[in-house]
């Protein structure tokens, strides 16, 4: 979604979720499942705590019913941004790392360069500037290589604003 979409987005979600609970099958476009996961979603990238710690654990059930591997992942970030926020940064880094293997072993590299963004933002929070600008290059290599052009530039000017290199973090 572009910048600014997400303005109305959480609203929608919500009132969707309003209506009857629809059951989850293979010819349901859309299900409450299916938008928990999406407002979670949003919620990671709006940075908003509140909604994380409201949804996050609604979605994580379903997920886990259904053993939606994409989703699993998803709601482990959820998570580890959710700890992160809340400056809880070991819990953080360990849904961060199992969001990060989850997206790898689906091959998704947006997902994975959101992820590895994430992590460099929990690096940042640790004030490990090394880290962060090793997971914020790693971002920007899976951003480029799909051509994801708004995200690229976002983490372009985060690696900017980081200064010179004075160092380089080694990551796994």
């Amino acid at each position: 979604m572009a910048e600014g979409e997400f303005t109305l987005v959480k609203q929608y979600l919500q009132a969707a979720l309003a209506r009857p609970s629809l059951e989850l099958s293979h010819s349901t476009p859309a299900s409450n499942f299916d938008l928990y996961v999406i407002l979670v979603d949003v919620a990671v990238w709006e940075r908003d705590l509140p909604t994380l710690q409201k949804y996050t654990p609604l979605a994580a059930e379903l997920v886990a019913r259904y053993e939606h591997k994409l989703y699993q992942a998803i709601i482990h970030r959820a998570q580890g941004v959710a700890h992160r926020l809340s400056s809880e940064y070991t819990d953080a880094e360990t849904q961060l790392s199992q969001a990060l293997e989850g997206f790898q072993k689906l091959e998704t590299r947006w997902q994975i360069g959101r992820t590895l963004y994430e992590l460099a933002e929990l690096a940042l929070a640790r004030t490990d500037k090394a880290t962060a600008r090793a997971y914020f290059s790693r971002a920007l290599v899976a951003f480029e290589e799909m051509e994801a052009v708004p995200d690229a530039a976002r983490t372009r000017a985060v690696l900017a604003s980081l200064g010179p290199t004075s160092a380089t973090a080694t990551l796994r």
